[in-house]
């Protein structure tokens, strides 16, 4: 079975205020007469869900075409948190210890991705730090940041940069359950780019990890 976490792409769909917005300009469109359609999207590249590079929040670090593609695929476990609002995941909302090298947190705390909500959830720099003594390298989260919308300092993103783990943002997580999967995240070959949208699935796995 395939989970599909990645939100549709469209004009409505919310990006973080002052970024660009997704749009699509038609060049040639054979309904008007042309012979093809050819068209020209104009957004962000955290547009979506999308995976963040080391250099969006760490001065000369590597960009999105370096990132090791092993990183963004393989197993993967996701579980679901009792999130409040506007506050920070910690290790008290993760008890159990990862079983997978990629863990994806859902919060249900932005719950629809054409409508933006400022008081979504992040996670504590603690929980980066406990979860890479786990072994895990990357996390994904159903937010638009790993970090609170109010934090310019980043603290999240800072650890995941000590701890060289990589980002998945923006996924679409309330209808997945809780559990084991294979993880298919790959982004773009975008040299020198801070980001990446990525066509994010989970695929069920025929054994279970143990």
């Amino acid at each position: 079975m395939i989970y599909d976490i990645s939100p549709r792409i469209t004009p409505s769909l919310q990006v973080w205020p002052g970024d660009t917005a997704p749009s699509r300009e038609v060049l040639l469109d054979m309904l008007r007469g042309d012979h093809l359609t050819l068209s020209t999207l104009h957004a962000t590249v955290h547009l979506g869900a999308h995976a963040d590079a080391p250099n969006h929040y760490a001065a000369g670090a590597a960009d999105i075409a370096e990132r090791a593609l092993d990183l963004y695929l393989g197993p993967c476990e996701v579980v679901h948190v009792n999130a409040k609002r506007g506050t920070r995941i910690g290790l008290r909302d993760i008890p159990a210890a990862p079983r997978a090298e990629r863990l994806l947190i859902a919060t249900n705390t932005f719950p629809n991705p054409q409508i933006w909500n400022e008081d979504f959830a992040g996670l504590e720099p603690a929980l980066v730090d406990h979860l890479h003594t786990h072994g895990v390298r990357l996390v994904g989260v159903d937010t638009p940041s790993v970090d609170l919308m109010t934090a310019k300092d980043l603290p999240a993103h800072a650890a995941f940069h000590r701890h060289d783990m990589a980002i998945l943002e923006g996924l679409v997580l309330a209808d997945v359950p809780a559990g084991i999967y294979e993880l298919i995240a790959l982004p773009l070959k975008l040299a020198d780019f801070d980001a990446s949208p990525v066509r994010a699935i989970l695929r069920t796995l025929p054994t279970p990890i143990t």
